[in-house]
């Protein structure tokens, strides 16, 4: 069984897959600022509601973002923690191509990249991008947006982002060509900016968590 975590908005989820990534049960809510309180003790209620002993894990998926700092920090610290405690590979997946997976209506999927800007990733385009939330306006709609970011930005219309399940049948299909999964020492967050107080220009490497 895979456990995947996203967390790389306040709009959390998380899924319970088979090895070969069919979805088992998932769970998702607005976190705002409780993802580290709520996030394991709803990761234990899916276990159980599900049936499924923690010890009957096989992996871990993560998503990686981009997206809140707290959020991927915290899903990610979750999920590095899980993996070197069971001994089970782990495997981190880009979250915002996990929303578009998840959501084939949506036109393109937002994250928050600081007050007045978000991270894009346009369906049908390889990577995202920083950009000023007035060009967001312009986009085809719907979107895919967390619920703070969607009011705050006033994207009307937006869908929640549901990635956790995506990431899970992502991980699956990874670890069916590379078991071993990533170096859980070494797998960080995709950061497309400096946190605040991080000097963007910096030569040196940064801890993240």
């Amino acid at each position: 069984m895979i456990i995947a975590i996203d967390g790389a908005s306040t709009d959390v989820s998380i899924a319970l897959a088979e090895p070969d990534g069919s979805l088992i049960a998932e769970d998702a809510w607005s976190g705002t600022q409780r993802q580290s309180a709520e996030l394991l003790p709803r990761l234990l209620a899916l276990l159980d509601g599900s049936g499924r002993p923690l010890a009957g894990v096989t992996a871990l998926a993560v998503g990686t973002g981009p997206g809140s700092f707290t959020g991927l920090r915290v899903a990610m610290a979750l999920s590095k923690g899980l993996a070197a405690g069971l001994a089970r590979p782990i495997v981190g997946i880009p979250s915002l191509p996990a929303w578009l997976d998840a959501d084939p209506d949506a036109a393109a999927a937002v994250a928050r990249a600081g007050a007045r800007d978000a991270y894009l990733l346009v369906r049908g385009v390889d990577e995202p991008r920083i950009v000023d939330r007035e060009e967001l306006a312009s986009l085809p709609r719907p979107l895919i947006a967390a619920a703070e970011l969607a009011a705050a930005f006033e994207l009307d219309g937006a869908h929640a982002p549901r990635g956790a399940g995506a990431v899970a049948r992502r991980a699956a299909e990874r670890l069916a060509s590379e078991p071993i999964g990533d170096d859980v020492a070494v797998l960080e967050p995709i950061y497309l900016r400096a946190p605040r107080g991080v000097a963007a220009e910096s030569t040196e490497r940064v801890t993240w968590l």
